[in-house]
């Protein structure tokens, strides 16, 4: 049996992705022991060591599956306890000054083109030259496109990347399935017009939530009875993490990226406000970092605790997606703009404020709140940082949640512990294409429990 798994993250920077990498590889070895899990990736490496029951298929090297045979075991034992353990040691040592170094070689490409041409170097265009289909499609029994928000106009090169796996797969009469899906926005024409031609060809495409999934997927043409809305694949992975008792930590991340541009009034207000409020609540700021990548996280996290009073140790560059889980746990509230950090705080009973700054997050977390309290989304609140009154929303949110915090805790967990059944039902559906069953034309032989 072999499993070709595509997804968002081939560089393994982000805790959140490697998280539902972490539950999805799991629940394909509780029912195939022995089958071949292969993970498209760019750093084999890396895998081995954060994803041991993973198979690196490298994609930059033409996606083909390891080796066989006694070959490929002790590849795959020196890669799980020797190189994997080590490339995570080198590159949390080397992250740093790589990161400047990549900053010097931009500015003196910069540079190069201005003083060449007298003008500034334009923004690229387009979609980079995708890559082929990987090799390993050939021999695969199931393919699947794991969850993540990469089908979307912010992400075009992944999002069509993946479309064409998912062709490839068609053409080749592969079951393949989406799972943990979080789509849209979605308005490029050409990625609508790709997305209508392959999605309907899907056997089966599960969401992490309900709000605008469902929608889209019907105006692309994909057959209702070939939707489910599972829930996000993460959910199990934070809730096994969860502590007794309640935390007392005010936990905090902001991000700023292309995809998620704050300014810098709102950052400084959001800092003020957090500082004053752990103060006043006689708390520790906990700095949390969900993605390495390019520092987006850190770098703008970090700054937000100069002058508090109490503050956490951050998590090293080396940590994984546990320890982080295990950071959320100690925290009674948490104000955070990057998306998996507040799936991971409420499937452990921990309200969270989302602050957001585009569409493309006001769908990740309004679909997230709705799936943890359809009525009122009373364990997350979402802060827009363009409002006039941000310091005036953002202080009224932290200190209802911490209040009420006691008292939303069983009801979240108990949320979260829907979307466990319904995401592990979603997979029993898949086992059942697998294996020919009815699933096989997108129709469960019984109703599933988180079917839309």
């Amino acid at each position: 049996m072999k499993v070709l798994v595509d997804n968002g993250e081939y560089w393994l920077r982000n805790r959140g992705d490697i998280a539902m990498m972490v539950m999805t590889v799991e629940r394909l070895r509780e029912r195939w022991p022995h089958a071949r899990i292969g993970m498209l990736t760019d750093e084999p490496h890396i895998l081995r060591g954060v994803l041991p029951q993973a198979e690196p298929v490298v994609a930059h090297a033409g996606g083909p599956w390891g080796r066989d045979g006694i070959a490929g075991r002790l590849e795959e034992t020196a890669g799980v306890h020797v190189i994997g353990p080590a490339a995570l040691r080198w590159r949390s040592a080397t992250e740093v000054p790589k990161h400047y170094l990549r900053g010097v070689k931009n500015w003196a490409r910069q540079e190069v083109h201005a003083r060449t041409t007298g003008a500034p170097e334009p923004e690229p265009t387009g979609i980079p030259e995708l890559p082929p289909v990987p090799t390993a499609l050939a021999g695969a029994d199931l393919v699947i496109a794991q969850g993540g928000g990469y089908m979307t106009d912010v992400d075009l090169y992944q999002a069509h990347r993946t479309l064409n796996l998912l062709e490839a797969a068609q053409r080749h009469g592969i079951p393949n399935v989406m799972i943990g899906q979080g789509l849209g926005p979605m308005r490029d024409t050409e990625l609508l017009r790709r997305a209508a031609e392959v999605l309907p060809g899907a056997d089966l495409i599960a969401l992490r939530e309900g709000l605008r999934g469902p929608a889209l997927l019907s105006e692309l043409g994909v057959p209702r009875e070939k939707i489910l809305v599972t829930g996000d694949d993460a959910v199990e992975f934070a809730y096994r993490l969860r502590r007794p008792g309640i935390g007392s930590d005010l936990g905090l991340c902001l991000r700023i990226s292309d995809y998620s541009k704050v300014t810098d009034s709102a950052r400084d207000t959001l800092g003020e406000v957090l500082r004053r409020e752990a103060a006043a609540l006689n708390t520790a700021l906990a700095p949390l970092i969900i993605s390495e990548y390019d520092d987006e996280d850190r770098r703008h996290t970090l700054p937000l605790l100069v002058g508090a009073a109490r503050t956490r140790p951050v998590i090293g560059r080396a940590g994984t997606a546990q320890d982080v889980a295990r950071q959320v746990s100690r925290c009674r509230v948490l104000v955070t703009s990057a998306y998996h950090l507040a799936v991971f705080a409420l499937s452990q009973g921990i309200p969270a404020v989302a602050v957001t700054a585009s569409q493309y997050y006001d769908d990740k977390f309004y679909g997230l709140a709705d799936m943890f309290d359809a009525d009122a989304a009373a364990g997350l609140r979402i802060v827009h940082l363009d409002v006039d009154n941000l310091d005036a929303e953002l202080t009224r949110a932290i200190r209802q949640l911490w209040e009420s915090a006691p008292e939303l805790r069983d009801t979240l967990q108990q949320k979260a512990v829907e979307q466990i059944d319904a995401g592990r039902a979603g997979l029993d559906r898949v086992f059942r294409l697998v294996a020919g069953g009815e699933g096989r034309l997108g129709e469960p032989a019984e109703p599933l429990q988180g079917e839309w």
